[in-house]
């Protein structure tokens, strides 16, 4: 069956489509009144480009083709933010703060849940040349901008540091290949396993990692994480900022999750998952990335965030689309321009073409044009 597609590929028919379609024209429309400049980076890439301050997820997400002309290996992307860092380092390169946003299709090897698509539409926002929290701060209230606007809203907004987690990390002396499984350990809150990979750990440190993923909830849980996490200056500093950045969002439902590191490995601060509408997963996720700048030469602070436009779609109410004027008469005086003046006007207009099988209606045409005592008016349609 040549015509079926690949699983966790779909097609997106009319009114999806343009469901989609406005949905984007809407949130690009936010972003460019915020101040952010809008930038198109290719579906393809050389791996070394693509991959480059990738984490090993976004690796494994990654399809891989020969290029036919140089042999050499390129990648699908899986994830568009880090070609808008490799933008704003080596296209842009400008000296102060840059505010990019873009929307394009992205590609995964596999998908990120029995649920997901494997062609996500991804849209984000990025700051990049500010290291303060302020700039945190703006794409999060950016982001709960996007969901008020899109008529999802926003029901919460966990906040999380991946500082605590590296710093903890570090001083368990985790190797490498180990870290891997911890950190999958955290996200899935799985306390059995943690204690298996901890055994060798200082209690102090194993103590920390095994309460990490408990510290979920209110404003409270900052004096918990303070009164259980090791008063080191990294987890001190890491939940400041935190506390800092909460209260300058009071008027936000603001949450905390300080396990919940969810993104690619090249966050280095501030992460955070925004959920809304019905939606059991989070609908968007962000954090700040400085690490990334780092690794095409020129380190740059960066934050932001990102959605898949499909997945929050199915979050808003489709849209009352008017129908199409399906227009007879072709060749009578005066047709051609009543026709202009309806689509001037932004109507659809189809013309009515000699031997069609189907319905009007199924075309999407609920009114007719036709030419009455000389006039042309536009009638609701008849029948079908």
């Amino acid at each position: 069956m040549r015509w079926v597609l690949p699983e966790y590929i779909q097609d997106a028919l009319p009114a999806e489509a343009a469901k989609l379609e406005e949905l984007r024209r809407r949130l690009l429309d936010i972003f460019r009144v915020n101040g952010y400049q809008l930038v198109a980076p290719p579906l393809l890439e050389y791996v070394e480009s693509l991959l480059t301050g990738a984490g090993q997820d976004l690796k494994l997400k990654t399809l891989k083709l020969v290029d036919q002309l140089s042999g050499r290996t390129m990648g699908v992307r899986a994830d568009i933010t880090p070609q808008v860092a490799r933008i704003d380092a080596h296209l842009l390169n400008r000296r102060g703060v840059t505010r990019l946003c873009y929307c394009g299709t992205v590609a995964h090897a596999i998908p990120s849940s029995l649920t997901a698509t494997r062609e996500p539409l991804q849209i984000g926002a990025e700051i990049y040349g500010h290291a303060g929290l302020e700039a945190d701060a703006e794409v999060i209230r950016l982001l709960a901008e996007v969901l008020f606007r899109a008529e999802v809203g926003t029901s919460r907004i966990d906040l999380g540091h991946v500082g605590l987690f590296k710093a903890l990390s570090r001083m368990a002396e985790v190797v490498a290949e180990r870290e891997e499984d911890l950190f999958n350990a955290l996200q899935a809150k799985d306390i059995p396993g943690l204690k298996d990979l901890l055994a060798d750990a200082p209690e102090k440190v194993r103590n920390a990692l095994m309460v990490l993923p408990t510290l979920y909830g209110g404003a409270e849980i900052l004096e918990r994480a303070r009164s259980l996490l090791p008063a080191e200056p990294e987890i001190l500093a890491a939940l400041n900022d935190l506390q800092t950045l909460a209260e300058g969002l009071g008027d936000l439902p603001i949450s905390f999750d300080l396990a919940d590191l969810r993104g690619y490995h090249y966050h280095s601060g501030v992460v955070f998952a925004a959920y809304g509408g019905t939606s059991p997963v989070a609908l968007a996720l962000g954090g700040r990335y400085d690490s990334v700048g780092k690794a095409f030469g020129r380190g740059r602070p960066a934050t932001g965030f990102s959605l898949d436009l499909r997945e929050m779609a199915g979050q808003v109410a489709d849209p009352v689309q008017p129908g199409a004027i399906l227009a007879s008469g072709a060749g009578e005086t005066g047709f051609k321009e009543a026709v202009a003046r309806l689509r001037e006007a932004g109507e659809n207009v189809v013309i009515e073409l000699p031997g069609h099988d189907g319905t009007w209606r199924e075309a999407g045409c609920d009114r007719h044009l036709v030419l009455r005592g000389g006039a042309w008016q536009v009638e609701p349609l008849q029948g079908e």
